[in-house]
Formats: C-alpha cells, structure tokens, sequence
C-alpha cells in the first residue's frame, strides 16, 4: 500500500502444488496464513492491488497453461474466490507493468494477455495482439510513459498497449465495390472476395478522379506520413463522393483475391460484360485432381422484378504466385443465387431451380436438376447425401441426393416462411439460420424421421412425395428462436481462443459481431434463466419497453438467453445485487465469478 516500506504478505509456490501465503509483519513474521491447493505445480506468482477498493488480488501461472488468480483478506491472509483460466500450451510468466496509471499484469504463454483493471474497477483479462513473448519487465521514458521492454526470439522490443477495452483486432483491406460473399482457399491460405455494385460505372471505365487517377493522389498523400484510415486527405475521391451513377440494370464487378495475414490484394480481376459477381465457393474435381475457384454471375440484374439477361458459372485456376486465371465459363438461363461443392461436383442454385454440375473441359455439365422450390435459393450447404437449401422466403428445405439413379428429392421443410440470409450446418440434422428481419434460430429434422428417411427403401418416391398444401411430406422443427434487432448477413461455427468452447459466430449489417455459446449442463441453464429473469426487472429498458417482447419480435423467444443482459449485473448497485443474489442462493462474488466462468469459456 501506498506510505508503506513494507508489504503485509508474501506468497511462496511450492513444488507440492500448493501456494502459502506468508506473514511480514513484525510480530508473526513467515507464519502460515494461509494455503491453496493447486492443479499442477506453480510456475510464476504475482500479486496486484486495486487501489480504489483497496483488494488484493494473488494470481499463480501453473505449469499446464492455466493461471489462477485468488482474493487475498487483507487482515487475514486467507485465499478465497479462486477462479482459472486456460492461457496456453506454455505456463504463464507474470510480470508487473502499468496501464493507464494503474497496477496491471502481463501474462506470457503461447501468446501474451493482460490483466488490468478496467474503468469500472473490475479485473479483465484480455489476450494482445502480438507475438509471444519470453520474457517483459515495465519501461518508461518520455516518449513512452507506459511501454514494457520485451524479449521475443533474439530480439528486445519496447511495446506499449493500444486501444485497450476493444474485443477484437481488425486489419482493413479496402474494397472496391460492396462486398457480397467470401470463401477461404485453406490449401493456399487466401481468400476469395466477389464485390458488385448496381448502378455504379465500372473501374476501369471511370475517367475522372473517380477513377485510377484519384487512387494514385491518395496514395502519395498516405506516404506522405498519414496514418489514419479514415483521414479525409488519404481517402480517394470515389470514398469520399462515391462513385459515377450509371442507368438502372448496369453494374460494376470485381474478384479479389486477399492475403489475410497481411490483409493485402493479391490480386484484382475486373467483370466486363454488365456482369455482377454475386456468390463464389471454391470446388475440387477429381477429373482435374485440382482445386477451382466458382464464381455465379448475372447479366443485367434488376431486383423489382427479379430479372436479367442471363448467367455465368466462371471457373478458375490458381497459378504459381497466387493469382487466379479463367478456365471457362458456362452460360446460365437465370440469376445464380448460391454454389457449393459436392461430392467432387459443383451444386448451383438458378432462380427456384437445384442444379448439380460436373467437371467439363469447355464448359460444366449438368446432370441433376430439381425445380420444386419455392422461390428464389439464397443458400446451399452440404453434408454426407443430404443437402440443406436455404430459399429467400420459405426457410429452410432438406434435399437428399441418391447417387444409385442421380436424384435430388426435397424430403422435409418449414413450416414458418423465413427470409433466410445466412445458414450454418451444426450437425446433419441441425442448421441454423438468420434472416433478414434480425432472427437467428436453429431448425433440427426428428431422429425418427431423420432415419427414415436415410433406410427409404422406395428411393425417394415415398418419402420425396408431396405433402399438405404442396409441401413436403416431414417437418423440420424450431429448436431455438432469437431476436437480435439486426439483419444476419453472415453465420459460422468456431472457437474464438485456445483451448475455447465450439460456438456459433453470427454478422449483422449493422457491423456486430456475436457468439451463440451451448451449455454444457443443466446448472449453466438454470442460473442464467434465474439470472435473466432477475435481470429483467431490476434492469428495465431506458424507453420502457419490456425485454421479452423485444427479444420476441417475430416469433417467441425460445430456448436461448440474454447474456449482454446477464453481464449487466455487474453495473447494478451493490444493494440490488446483493438482493438478486440472494433470491438466487448466492453470494454475489458467486454470481460475478460465474458470468467470469461462462464468459471465458468463448472469449
């Protein structure tokens, strides 16, 4: 503490796993107050203080990647409201810095995390962007008052901490067009972007400073020693102004490939032909023994009515460097709305029609077509035999393809009619979805009927028969339903640290990005149901409208919970979170620990 010379505890770890807590003062000095039982041996110890509210807290980095960190009385020695997490494969080396005036702590595993204490006088564990670190110790000088001197390899860097309290690290890379889909090419580590633009004059047609000539002059600005993005002087004049309004029906295209580990282009292949490039997926044909690149495009597309000229399939090859390089193309008769790879084969979604191609030297051939979707295919994911169609209406529909005679049968749908956006297989039953009225829900297709339909001895003719009202014969049901206020352009499944929990990461339009985490066992359910519930009416919305409604704007709220609102707990008075906590038969550091628990579970 401040005005002391010498400090009230010592704490010491112990090749038994066990970290004591050791008196200094004169008239106990080296007494036992108390002890910790420890996973695994102690690697490093540190402990912090916390000057606004005078805690101390004692944080231990084990020998299998886990830091601990305990409460320490600050009368009585005892450890209490232990809580873990996993940093890494490496055990964690603490060392003490600054950080906004404040004690904080760097924790060096496979990648380096701080512990600081943010403007709410909580601790917050965040992990750096940068590369791991062996050792660190606190620099300060005048031109970096809170830096760390670090040892990384056979180098010593001074770093210092920026834009902390932000939860992610974004690199931009700046586009031509809007941006429409994305696939990832894992065997080269690129990504393939197609951008579009409807009433927009192409790039290379542009003759004013719109064009190449405006993108030169804002380039010798940028070098000239402008380091913000967004800086009106280093943005070109298309950014600034837009670009020069075409007639209705015209469109601007382009196909970048993106380095993300630099977040660079590769490479830029303009559209020419009034061609918008609007999905893309890469596909591997055993004919060839390699690895394309597919890209639908549309002629003259026009929204109110859908129309156009017709389409495109183009296909192209990787070469040496990195680039792509057009193979062929093959003509359509209608938009193409979503492409996927099958089977060493390439689905395509034309208007209401399933097409399945195969690998062509001239062109791509079809051989399977399915015309019995409602209306326009927005989505297309495949798994095994079973392929999961997403319609820009009628939700999701469930398409077996029966290799012995090359059929595509529809055999279940929906029920309610949703504007699907955006679809992630979860298992090969389950498929969750967003739509564009801001609902992300998962619709799962009955054990029961999931083997039926897999044992159907009559090779789709009963089961891919037509049911109720044109509909198919079986049912997928709603599992769970979520408002979340804002159209769903993107969803996918992943883990968002080491050693962290599968979950489902969903885009908005708006620019939020989301998790979607499973529990694991039926406490976690009913402590955030309880806790929600609480939440609700100690924390009511600042315009008045009730919660629930909200969260069950379309369709009632189902099986999911709120945890932006569970995490609010920690910004209520003490008095009523004293008073939730106990109608929950808890203490509050319980509660507090808990939400710390299933948080670091995804992040």
């Amino acid at each position: 503490p401040e005005g002391h010379l010498r400090n009230r505890f010592l704490a010491v770890g112990s090749f038994d796993s066990t970290v004591r807590i050791l008196s200094l003062g004169a008239e106990d000095c080296l007494q036992t107050m108390g002890v910790q039982a420890l996973a695994a041996a102690p690697n490093s110890l540190l402990m912090l203080r916390d000057d606004g509210s005078g805690s101390i807290y004692l944080n231990v980095g084990l020998t299998n990647g886990v830091l601990l960190r305990a409460d320490v009385d600050s009368v009585t020695g005892q450890l209490s409201d232990t809580r873990a997490r996993f940093l890494g494969a490496r055990p964690p080396k603490l060392s003490a810095v600054s950080v906004q005036g404040k004690a904080a702590m760097m924790a060096l595993s496979s990648r380096p995390w701080l512990g600081h204490f943010d403007l709410a006088n909580r601790f917050a564990l965040s992990p750096l962007s940068y590369e791991p670190l062996e050792h660190a110790a606190p620099f300060s000088s005048d031109a970096c008052p809170e830096g760390v001197v670090a040892v990384a390899g056979n180098t010593l860097r001074i770093v210092a901490v920026e834009r902390l309290g932000e939860q992610f690290n974004q690199r931009t890379c700046k586009l031509r067009y809007t941006p429409r889909q994305m696939s990832v090419n894992v065997d080269r580590n690129t990504l393939a972007v197609v951008e579009c633009d409807q009433s927009s004059v192409p790039y290379d047609e542009r003759t004013g400073p719109e064009g190449a000539a405006g993108e030169t002059n804002a380039a010798k600005m940028d070098v000239e020693g402008e380091e913000d993005e967004d800086d009106e002087v280093t943005m070109t004049p298309a950014e600034q102004f837009g670009a020069p309004k075409a007639p209705p029906g015209s469109w601007a295209s382009c196909i970048r490939v993106v380095d993300p580990a630099s977040a660079s282009t590769k490479q830029l292949v303009e559209m020419t032909g009034n061609e918008a490039a609007l999905c893309c997926c890469h596909v591997y044909f055993p004919q060839a023994d390699e690895l394309f690149l597919a890209v639908g495009t549309a002629v003259g597309l026009t929204f109110s009515p859908r129309d156009s000229e017709g389409g495109f399939i183009h296909l192209y090859r990787y070469t040496q460097d990195g680039g792509i390089e057009l193979f062929h193309k093959t003509p359509l008769d209608g938009v193409p709305g979503a492409l996927c790879g099958f089977k060493g084969r390439l689905l395509v979604g034309v208007g209401n029609a399933l097409r399945l191609y195969d690998f062509g030297k001239k062109k791509l051939l079809r051989k399977v077509e399915n015309r019995n979707f409602p209306n326009f295919i927005k989505t297309i994911h495949a798994q095994g035999e079973r392929i999961y169609v997403g319609d820009v209406q009628e939700s999701f529909h469930y398409v077996r393809y029966k290799r012995e005679d090359g059929s595509m049968y529809i055999v279940a749908d929906d029920v309610q009619p949703r504007h699907v956006t955006a679809a992630c297989p979860l298992d090969y039953d389950t498929i969750a979805g967003g739509d564009r009225f801001g609902n992300v829900f998962v619709s799962r297709l009955a054990q029961d009927v999931s083997d039926e339909i897999e044992d159907d001895p009559t090779g789709g003719k009963t089961t891919g028969g037509q049911g109720a009202l044109n509909g198919a014969s079986h049912k997928i049901n709603q599992v769970t339903q979520f408002h979340v206020g804002e159209t769903i352009c993107a969803l996918t499944k992943g883990t968002l640290q080491a050693g962290g929990l599968e979950s489902m990461i969903y885009a908005t339009l708006m620019g939020t990005l989301g998790a979607l985490m499973p529990f694991g066992n039926r406490e976690d359910v009913d402590f955030c149901t309880h806790l929600e519930m609480h939440m609700r009416q100690e924390l009511p919305p600042l315009l008045g409208r009730d919660h629930m409604a909200f969260r069950s704007s379309y369709f009632p709220v189902k099986d999911v919970i709120d945890g932006d609102l569970c995490e609010m707990f920690t910004v209520l008075p003490h008095e009523a979170q004293k008073r939730v906590a106990e109608d929950m038969d808890r203490t509050v550091s319980e509660v507090l620990k808990k939400l710390e628990d299933l948080r670091a579970k995804v992040a």
